[in-house]
């Protein structure tokens, strides 16, 4: 699958605009560190940033490069909330618990806000967001939506009637939608290579190109790469889905309760900076409320990046670059005649409830992965919310430990299959509105 991940990556955005970064080394030899982080992604370096604060030696271990997973090519979105929706999450835990995971998801937003100033991150951070709704029954059902949250969780953002929608978005797809000021975008890329700087500065040792292939736990753990060994008390593995890729025998028992799904965007030459804001004024980020979506924004240099063909079967749709054109041309006529320049896609992790998968497989081994999309954001906070938790003060994570999460079904060989057939049930929905 690595393989596959790197032609899909060949023609990014992201990478063709990226800042430059220090060469971190492959990991040679032994070293010894208070925390061992495995996955050189927004968790794992949030982690990386939160414990460095709190005093811990720390190394992280990336078994490509830093941002080489979704970290690295994902929409941008900074959005508050998880992937399902809060009913799952409350009947999980209960009201209250659910109402402090909806308030940590809105602190995630902040927390992206305080790194970029603190570290002086070159990450394009643009405050605004679009959620729409591409009919006249999807947006009552988001209505309701809108007013609960209001309600029962002090949701206060900005409702757009239909009469209004196009002075947020100038296209005839959408019936209405809402305006959350706190949450965004960025050029995701940049903010993760931000982040392995930051980490760097503040002591952590960052190891590239150093996959691990053996754990052996107990009071210290040790990380077997190819040429070294790491002794730590304490381990977080934030490898999401690409550690039951590269390293299957760390926790095997994880791997059941994530899937693989690809997701790909295209990015177009750039346009006018009148034209992109005829289209969204607001210069926000925008995400539909299809099961299905979709979901875009423009660049700091005003290419429309927009992505939304997924796939489930972990290979690659057909006629992408054109397939994707079509959805946005679909969206927006007047960019009918503007060129893509870059098409580029990858894996993310998905749980089946949609919620966030945090926990420990040893008393001293923790874990975050199934952000399902979601994870600019949350994954900051995850990162966080371990480091409390290193610290002695588990309180916050084991309220998302207490979210439970089943298996998917049909084993290794079937589930793929199973996947791929309820998301034509749930595509055929979305286009019967």
């Amino acid at each position: 699958m690595l393989g596959a991940e790197l032609k899909l990556t060949q023609n990014s955005y992201y990478a063709a605009s990226a800042n430059t970064q220090p060469n971190y080394p492959t990991l040679q030899g032994d070293i010894e560190a208070d925390v061992c982080v495995v996955g050189g992604g927004f968790a794992g370096l949030s982690a990386a940033i939160e414990l460095a604060d709190r005093g811990y030696s720390v190394v992280v271990l990336e078994a490509s490069h830093i941002g080489f997973g979704a970290s690295g090519r994902n929409g941008g979105q900074i959005i508050a909330g998880l992937a399902c929706e809060q009913d799952v999450i409350e009947k999980a835990v209960g009201f209250e618990a659910a109402k402090q995971v909806w308030d940590m998801s809105l602190e995630a937003l902040e927390l992206v806000r305080e790194r970029v100033q603190r570290f002086d991150i070159d990450c394009d951070l643009k405050s605004g967001f679009l959620g729409v709704a591409t009919s006249s029954r999807k947006g009552e059902k988001l209505r309701t939506w809108f007013d609960g949250m209001a309600a029962r969780y002090d949701y206060q953002v900005g409702w757009i009637p239909s009469a209004n929608i196009k002075r947020w978005i100038n296209s005839s797809r959408y019936h209405s939608g809402y305006y959350d000021p706190q949450s965004g975008h960025l050029h995701p890329l940049n903010y993760c290579l931000g982040l392995a700087k930051a980490a760097s500065g503040l002591g952590v040792q960052i190891f590239q190109n150093s996959p691990v292939h053996a754990m052996q736990q107990g009071e210290t753990v040790q990380l077997h790469t190819e040429n070294g060994k790491v002794k730590a008390k304490f381990v977080v593995l934030a490898g999401n889905m690409y550690l039951p890729e590269v390293s299957p025998k760390l926790a095997p028992k994880l791997a059941k309760r994530i899937m693989p799904v690809g997701t790909y965007i295209i990015g177009t030459e750039p346009i006018t900076p009148e034209l992109a804001a005829e289209l969204i004024p607001s210069d926000s980020a925008v995400c539909d409320t299809n099961f299905i979506l979709d979901y875009f924004r423009f660049s700091a240099d005003k290419r429309m990046i927009y992505g939304g063909r997924v796939s489930y079967s972990a290979m690659t749709p057909p006629n992408l670059t054109a397939n994707m054109q079509a959805r946005m041309v679909q969206t927006f006529p007047q960019l009918k005649n503007t060129k893509v320049a870059y098409t580029w896609g990858g894996f993310v992790d998905i749980t089946m409830n949609r919620a966030p998968d945090f926990g420990r497989v040893a008393p001293n081994v923790y874990y975050l992965q199934g952000f399902s999309g979601h994870g600019v954001a949350l994954t900051g906070l995850a990162g966080k919310l371990v480091a409390e938790a290193i610290a002695g003060q588990a309180e916050r994570l084991d309220v998302m430990a207490r979210i439970p999460h089943r298996d998917f079904p049909g084993g290794k060989l079937l589930r793929t299959p199973a996947l791929v057939l309820g998301m034509m049930w749930y595509r055929l929905r979305d286009a019967l509105g």
